[in-house]
């Protein structure tokens, strides 16, 4: 691990927002929009989405009425579009480090609550789908149980009150500016984890601004700290993507020195929005090379300002020549840290290379050496033709 940070500020509980901070929401919210807007003959448009952000499920309704001109009332398509919603709680899935962060403020006997916007109801609901939460919370407030919701720091202050502990002494985590809002009124330490890409800086009255919840550091806060690093690297559950190699922007070798390898994200796009941008590793298959070590880039890419994102696997071997075209897979068994921007190319280039010994050295420890193993990487040659 890096140097220890100095401690911000002594908290004993520990406030959590759900929707976007615990749950990936987003991804569920559009499917189920999409499917609704085409019995009006319109289209829904990611742009609003940030709208709904950290609204009360009515307050939202009312956006989408406003935003598309529907011809209903925000009552009407409330009680159209919540059965809907109903169906798709246990389909969403937990944020990376959700999971991680309740069972190790749980087993250390960290008091914890749950206040979100949403109905108590349907917090139970979506809750209810994953192992172990339910339990690990000793205080679950809805917005339906106070009378106004954030950015309100009432549902806030009814939480401290109910889990015993001083509003002073409460650490918020959140993901959208009314909830950032409602744990300052509230007179608590808050860190934004912004479930929108390049928005942090709208984050400024948050005491701490986090890339996800995989670097939340809970000792700066006077918490239990983690104790799963290994050797700089955070091994996480493993996941898999492939496809052929895709000429890139042309920057990796030219720009940084780094002959990255891009990979197409078409096919991808549901993987790649349940995973934080950052810095991971892992091993590579080449269809006609073999397997070799890897650490890549996820996200926008700060520095370069990309608009989407993207995957930019680094092969860690000499290679003769270029491979595109080439079947690649990726199997990615492990965390290094969160994408950054750089002030200069060159310090940018040495966090790469600081990124490669890392990863160098990490897939040699067993609990990440074992998946060279790993039969997604032994990609027969005539297997694109198989596939088509």
């Amino acid at each position: 691990m890096s140097a220890a940070k100095p401690l911000k500020k002594l908290v004993s509980g520990v406030i959590l927002d759900l929707d976007g901070t615990l749950l990936n929401t987003d991804g569920i919210v559009s499917e189920v929009l999409k499917v609704f807007l085409v019995k009006y003959e319109k289209q829904w448009n990611g742009k609003v989405a940030h709208k709904l952000i950290g609204k009360t499920p009515f307050e939202a309704a009312a956006v989408i009425v406003e935003d598309y001109g529907l011809p209903c009332t925000t009552e009407e398509l409330m009680s159209e579009i919540t059965p809907m919603f109903s169906n798709q709680w246990c389909n969403i899935k937990a944020l990376p480090g959700a999971n991680r962060l309740i069972k190790h403020l749980h087993g250390h006997r960290v008091p914890m609550a749950l206040a979100s916007n949403s109905p108590r109801a349907s917090i139970e609901s979506k809750i209810s789908c994953h192992q172990g939460w339910k339990e690990s919370f000793s205080v679950i407030i809805g917005g339906d149980e106070v009378r106004m919701g954030k950015p309100s720091p009432e549902i806030f202050l009814e939480a401290s009150k109910r889990l015993s502990v001083k509003p002073s002494n409460c650490l918020v985590i959140e993901d959208s500016l009314p909830g950032v809002m409602a744990g300052k009124a509230a007179g608590m330490e808050v860190v934004a984890v912004p479930s929108i890409p390049k928005q942090s800086h709208i984050f400024n009255s948050a005491d701490e601004v986090i890339n996800s919840l995989l670097d939340l550091r809970p000792e700066q806060w006077g918490l239990p700290s983690f104790q799963d690093w290994v050797e700089d690297t955070l091994p996480v559950e493993p996941w898999y993507i492939g496809g052929p190699v895709i000429k890139g922007f042309g920057r990796g070798s030219k720009v940084l020195g780094v002959p990255t390898a891009n990979l197409s994200t078409e096919g991808y796009s549901t993987l790649l929005s349940e995973q934080s941008s950052g810095v991971y590793f892992g091993w590579a298959g080449l269809s006609k090379q073999g397997v070799y070590k890897m650490v890549m880039s996820i996200g926008w890419n700060p520095y370069f300002n990309n608009t989407e994102k993207t995957i930019e696997p680094w092969l860690l071997h000499e290679f003769d020549e270029d491979f595109y075209g080439e079947e690649l897979h990726l199997v990615i068994v492990g965390y290094i840290r969160p994408e950054a921007n750089f002030s200069s190319l060159e310090s940018l280039i040495a966090k790469i290379h600081e990124d490669r010994r890392i990863a160098e050295r990490a897939l040699d420890l067993p609990l990440y050496s074992n998946f060279k193993d790993d039969p997604y990487l032994k990609i027969p040659l005539h297997g694109v033709e198989n596939h088509s």
